[in-house]
């Protein structure tokens, strides 16, 4: 089994990366392979609306996005983390995160997801509803842990000192894990749950546009 990880920080060896690293120590220990994409040094824009991934498969725009597509159609999980900047999550995985769900066509029911946050102080929070939010449009379920799964720290390597932030760290792998696991088994026994044709609705009428 196999969980892809997207790291959303610039900073190569930063405290998101601290916290990426005991997941993926954990995920390694529970049997699961995981790969990390540092993303946040990328050059991704964002979506333009134009609609072509409808007919072509993929986005228009062929950079990470496309590559992180295919290793997401194989991979179990989904785990995003990010610095929080301004409250929010980094405005390069927002950009990667937006493009890479609405570009791929694959069910994604069942592959399960989890976001992580990485911040000085404030805004955690907020940057981890913001994440989830990707999930649960795409009929993945959420991990937990003993805490929102976030991380503390100010400059590189702080966060290395988080003992309570690396330990719920450690239980969202486990948790994750096990989740991943109980799917794959719940999957070959009991099929995945139906999908119906979707019946979108909006809030203009029609007739007062005559």
């Amino acid at each position: 089994m196999k969980v892809l990880i997207l790291n959303g920080s610039p900073h190569i060896n930063g405290n998101t990366s601290i916290a990426v690293k005991e997941l993926v120590n954990t995920f390694e220990a529970e049997g699961i392979e995981a790969e990390v994409c540092q993303i946040g040094n990328k050059d991704i824009r964002g979506c333009i609306a134009c609609g072509k991934c409808g007919e072509l498969g993929r986005c228009v725009f062929n950079d990470a996005v496309n590559e992180i597509a295919e290793k997401f159609r194989e991979a179990d999980g989904l785990i995003a983390a990010s610095p929080v900047y301004y409250a929010s999550a980094n405005a390069t995985l927002v950009a990667c995160l937006d493009r890479l769900f609405y570009s791929t066509g694959f069910n994604k029911t069942m592959k399960v997801g989890a976001s992580v946050v990485v911040a000085r102080r404030g805004g955690c929070s907020a940057t981890f509803d913001e994440l989830n939010k990707y999930f649960t449009i795409s009929g993945m379920p959420v991990a937990s842990s003993t805490y929102w799964n976030c991380v503390h720290g100010r400059e590189a390597g702080d966060a290395a000192f988080d003992a309570e932030g690396l330990q719920t760290m450690r239980s969202l792998a486990r948790n994750m894990s096990f989740l991943m696991k109980s799917i794959a088994l719940g999957r070959e026994k009991f099929g995945i749950p139906e999908k119906e044709p979707w019946q979108p609705t909006h809030f203009i009428r029609d007739d007062l546009k005559q």
